[in-house]
């Protein structure tokens, strides 16, 4: 059996059940993870509500969530870890990726 695409820490499967059973749409089936080119880096990750899988999309089931991972992202997640953070200044899902080779100063995007 092939590794997973993309796993889960502890704190990242609990948002995650947390957003998708306090979302206001029934249809959520969980979330899901892409890449888009945008940043002075070139790539940066999105997140969003998936109520349906696309065609040729993977579904990693961790800690009892769902995430959908988008098929034009697989070659640049293999291998990460996403998390989630929470300080008093900014929360969010973050990423541990073994496939960025440098990240801009900002931090909010990356290349492979």
């Amino acid at each position: 059996m092939a590794a997973p695409i993309i796993t889960l820490t502890e704190a990242a499967a609990a948002r995650v059940q947390r957003l998708t059973s306090q979302a206001d749409d029934e249809k959520i089936l969980g979330l899901r993870v892409g890449i888009k080119t945008r940043g002075c880096s070139g790539l940066s990750y999105f997140v969003e509500y998936a109520t349906e899988q696309k065609r040729f999309e993977d579904v990693v089931e961790d800690k009892g969530v769902r995430i959908f991972i988008d098929p034009t992202a697989v070659m640049f997640l293999i291998g990460s870890e996403m998390d989630y953070r929470e300080d008093k200044f900014q929360s969010g899902f973050t990423f541990a990726n073994p496939n960025e080779k440098s990240r801009c100063g900002c931090g909010e995007s990356f290349n492979v």
